[in-house]
């Protein structure tokens, strides 16, 4: 048995699906405030579980033999950051010695590349670059850096734990739908205008759940894996995407302060309001620096596929609308 957490999610519902294809039995979790709509159609046996509930999560663990926990609290501009606390680090350890405990001989642990560092000369970030939690812009790339210190510290102890770092993994079945997913639906609904000069990796999501397998069976214990592709400006997005879709890309640029003032307006009155900003200040920040990375130890060590962003993208453009978000 393999339990997978955040199967609910976009990357999770990926990891569990190509587990199924493979003929593995898997269990997953779920809380009961869980969207189910992912899981429709999918053989899998759940299991109520809560990152901030240990006593859930030894239930859960209970007889497999592999792991993946991909679930995580993911937003931006939080009103309560102790609450992403609990689930992202407290119960990132609460999970892994669980799995430590109940025997799980492999556990492959989900990051983000938002926990890799980038060198100040411009050039791209790797698995060895030096950073630091006070690195980290905002309270979600906050808890997933210490979560990823607690995992490696397992992992030291001896515990069998593999950490993954996906870059901005894009496709089809991204039901929430992501920040970068819905990047792709305001390009559809015609509401991008003009971009900032910034960039990030992407890759497709059936090539990263693949890595998330791969790390399971060749990854080195201890060791941390970037899952990404092609390093792409923002702009180069838009095109990609005008070419998948048949509509305009922006032509403008938009300058870095302008869209920092508009997203400080709008966080601090939408969270004032009780409200999820539209413009998430944490997210512009973020893009002051371009995300890009090497990802060829993955490719090296795992065989990481490399598909073509387009590919994925086009994907996402026909789920996106087939499914009606746009």
């Amino acid at each position: 048995m393999i339990l997978v957490t955040g199967a609910t999610g976009f990357l999770g519902n990926h990891v569990a699906r190509q587990l199924i294809e493979r003929g593995e039995s898997v269990r997953v979790t779920v809380r009961k405030s869980s969207n189910m709509s992912a899981l429709e159609g999918m053989k899998v046996e759940t299991a109520e579980a809560d990152l901030r509930d240990k006593a859930s999560l030894e239930r859960a663990v209970k007889g497999c033999n592999m792991l993946f926990h991909v679930a995580a609290d993911y937003r931006f501009d939080v009103g309560d950051p102790d609450e992403m606390y609990k689930s992202n680090v407290e119960g990132t350890r609460n999970l892994l010695e669980a799995a430590g405990q109940a025997g799980v001989s492999r556990m492959v642990y989900t990051s983000t590349v938002g926990c890799i560092g980038l060198p100040d000369t411009g050039a791209l970030g790797n698995e060895d670059t030096p950073v630091s939690l006070e690195k980290m812009i905002g309270q979600y790339k906050r808890t997933k850096f210490q979560a990823e210190l607690a995992a490696l510290e397992l992992a030291r102890k001896g515990l069998p734990i593999v950490v993954v770092n996906p870059t901005a993994p894009v496709g089809e079945h991204d039901i929430k739908p992501t920040p970068t997913g819905e990047m792709i639906v305001r390009f559809l609904k015609r509401k991008m205008p003009a971009v900032i000069d910034t960039g990030l990796n992407l890759i497709d999501v059936r090539d990263c759940a693949e890595g998330h397998l791969r790390a399971a069976l060749r990854g080195r214990t201890g060791e941390r894996y970037i899952l990404g592709c092609k390093n792409m400006t923002l702009m180069d997005i838009c095109k990609a995407l005008a070419k998948v879709s048949g509509l305009p890309a922006p032509t403008m640029h938009l300058p870095y302060a302008v869209a920092y003032l508009a997203a400080w307006f709008n966080t601090k009155t939408m969270l004032a309001l009780g409200k999820t900003p539209t413009i998430s200040l944490e997210g512009v920040k973020m893009a002051k620096k371009r995300m890009f990375v090497d990802c060829s130890k993955a490719v090296k060590e795992l065989s990481l596929p490399q598909t073509n962003p387009e590919e994925p993208l086009a994907r996402a453009v026909a789920w996106f609308r087939e499914k009606k978000y746009v």
